[in-house]
């Protein structure tokens, strides 16, 4: 199976037939898709200027979509580095038990859907790298009370998410799922007690 870098190539090179190359760049997205695969395309169709059902998109715009894939995957691979050193010293150092920002990491590790978006339609407007540059400066700072992304403080609590935790706090405003590591106790209890009264 080819990886991320050679499927890249293949998006650029202009040797290779056209639906090769869209072929190629939807590929990527098995490897690296921070919405989801179906919300992560949609949202590079949309920021690339072609749609998700076009077979013969404009080749420099397929490139702009895989340029801003990348530039994300950069942000989210460096986090990973550090994350892993971070791991490695705390071992050394005797902390063995991980804490709720590693139990979370542990479901995305890779960058898929590190900022899920149930509804494929819905999903920040913001550069992908923008977003996960965000969503990497909440997990390092104290629990806020918004969304890491949109500072967004509409949070329901849904359940049924096509994605593990199945459930969890989903900003109304951008379409993620929130990590829990970043919401405050009280933010958390607040966005399940919404959920009851809209079920109400």
């Amino acid at each position: 199976m080819a990886g991320f870098r050679s499927l890249a190539r293949q998006v650029r090179d202009p040797r290779c037939d056209l639906a090769l190359r869209r072929y190629s760049l939807r590929k990527c997205l098995e490897k690296f898709a921070p919405y989801g695969h179906r919300a992560t395309w949609d949202h590079l169709c949309s920021r690339a200027g072609f749609g998700p059902e076009d077979r013969s998109p404009d080749p420099a715009r397929l490139v702009a979509a895989l340029e801003e894939l990348e530039e994300a995957r950069d942000v989210w691979l460096a986090y990973e580095t550090d994350f892993t050193e971070r791991r490695r010293k705390e071992k050394h150092d005797g902390l063995r038990r991980p804490g709720s920002v590693d139990d979370w990491h542990r479901l995305t590790w890779g960058g898929f859907g590190v900022a899920w978006c149930d509804d494929p339609r819905v999903h920040p407007e913001e550069p992908l790298a923008e977003v996960l540059r965000r969503l990497i400066a909440a997990l390092e700072r104290e629990p806020g009370s918004s969304c890491p992304v949109c500072a967004g403080e509409r949070l329901v609590w849904r359940y049924g998410l096509d994605h593990e935790p199945s459930s969890g706090p989903v900003c109304a405003d951008c379409g993620i799922l929130v990590p829990r590591p970043v919401l405050s106790p009280r933010v958390l209890q607040y966005a399940r007690r919404e959920r009851l009264l809209m079920s109400a």
